[in-house]
């Protein structure tokens, strides 16, 4: 029968072993262990060979499992270094549990299910004070493969192209994405690809090229449709990569990659680079912003902090967009409000944005210890209005007045301009109606 030994010697550092895989016959890898035996009488760890089943017993091969470790780790992250329990009634209280949980939905029976268990079981204790670990979970979606297809002529090594393969009895066969671009096969590259294909023949497009078919997929080594990070990273950088991620779609949603929209991301973080190189040296001003660009910014403020209190990162990548377009158009490098644009964007990109505030900030510390910008919503107020101006419910020109003019004052404004009388055509107006800030309607 299985006994526990005594909690006075616990707990038993366990043994190091040469492989920790299972052993040929099947045990776990702490059966590859020599010194793995539990001495009854002097309460401590000997050699194997000692066995006797009488005061000296093998001791059991199975730690705990993974999923019930990670089920508790982080009550544990409270109070690693405690020697007495898991962590101090204290620091529980004070921590609670956790905030927010993102993990893949594929956990929900596994890691999400019993740390919820064990939540429970330590609440039911008195361990704990809660019975739920997290506030709030959120599963984000999976990132699915787009598979390329070659497609073989039943019973031949002829490959026809997608565009020419009615007609044909075909075989549609997954080949690496690695030996496709933007559709197009690496011919001698597949033919390289597998030895069955090294005499392949094709029958291509009227354009001279084999066009690959494609389907959207989870990403499978199977299906041959797995983008390395490393890969991309080499080719575009990191924090290409982890923006075009967040621009993918909702978190919460699966979406498909793409590798030909990474290039517009990549394309916005050198606009970005730009604003601060105008002419492929650093150089901000340090002039007082203008209106416009104060406008922009802190519109980009507003509209980034909503996103992130609804975890939408996607339209938060597009916000930045938005903004450098914005600030590009004005040729704005005003060093205030590129810094600004700068603290919000470091979470997104931190690299390219720890290296611009080094610019920036020769003599400052990182940019993740600099304030979070503030909104403040005066930027955002108009001090002029493009009116427009219609006749008979028809808009033929727009007006900018200034926003404090009565209505009585825009209706003159109106019916003094040149455009208005073109086209009054000497009509006497039977009524003007003016909505401030809004439009400006003429009844003839």
């Amino acid at each position: 029968m299985p006994q526990a030994i005594d909690a006075q010697f616990l707990p038993i550092t366990l043994p190091e072993v040469k492989k920790y895989l299972p052993t040929e016959t099947g045990e776990p890898p702490l059966g590859n262990a020599k010194k793995w035996a539990w001495d009854t009488e002097k309460k401590e760890v000997v050699d194997n060979t000692l066995i006797d089943n009488v005061t000296i017993h093998p001791l059991e091969l199975n730690t705990m499992p993974g999923w019930a470790g990670s089920s508790w780790y982080f009550l544990r992250y409270l109070d690693p270094t405690n020697n007495h329990c898991l962590a101090s009634p204290e620091k529980i209280s004070y921590w609670g549990n956790v905030d927010l949980y993102m993990g893949g939905a594929e956990h929900a029976t596994g890691h999400l299910l019993y740390a919820r268990f064990w939540c429970k079981f330590l609440n039911d204790l008195g361990v704990v004070p809660f019975d739920e670990p997290f506030k709030k979970m959120i599963n984000q979606g999976m990132i699915l493969g787009r598979s390329s297809f070659v497609y073989r002529v039943v019973g031949q090594q002829t490959f026809v192209s997608a565009g020419m393969k009615d007609g044909y009895e075909t075989t549609a066969i997954h080949v690496d994405i690695s030996l496709v671009n933007n559709d197009e096969l690496d011919l001698e590259g597949f033919k390289a690809w597998r030895s069955e294909y090294k005499d392949a023949t094709f029958i291509l497009e009227p354009s001279g090229v084999y066009l690959c078919g494609y389907e959207v997929e989870k990403m499978s080594k199977s299906k041959y449709n797995v983008q390395t990070p490393d890969e991309l990273v080499d080719r575009f950088g990191a924090d290409t990569l982890r923006m075009y991620e967040m621009f993918l779609g909702p978190v919460e949603q699966s979406k498909p990659w793409d590798t030909k929209g990474i290039t517009g991301v990549h394309g916005f973080l050198k606009k970005y680079w730009r604003l601060f190189h105008p002419n492929g040296q650093f150089e901000v001003s340090d002039a007082a912003p203008s209106p416009a660009a104060l406008k922009t910014l802190h519109k980009t403020i507003k509209k980034l902090s909503d996103d992130l209190e609804r975890y939408s990162f996607n339209t938060g990548v597009s916000s930045f967009m938005i903004c450098v377009n914005e600030l590009s158009e004005q040729k704005c490098n005003n060093r205030h409000i590129l810094e600004q644009l700068t603290i919000l964007m470091a979470p997104y990109a931190p690299h390219i944005c720890e290296e611009i505030w080094s610019k920036l900030r020769p003599d400052a510390a990182s940019i993740f210890d600099a304030s979070y910008p503030v909104f403040d919503e005066s930027y955002l107020q108009e001090s002029s209005f493009d009116y427009p101006v219609s006749f008979n419910g028809k808009m033929r020109f727009k007006a900018t007045l200034d926003l404090s003019l009565t209505p009585a004052e825009v209706q003159a404004f109106i019916l003094d301009k040149p455009e208005t009388q073109k086209w009054l055509e000497g009509k006497i107006p039977k009524k003007v109606i003016v909505v401030h800030g809004k439009i400006v309607n003429i009844v003839l």
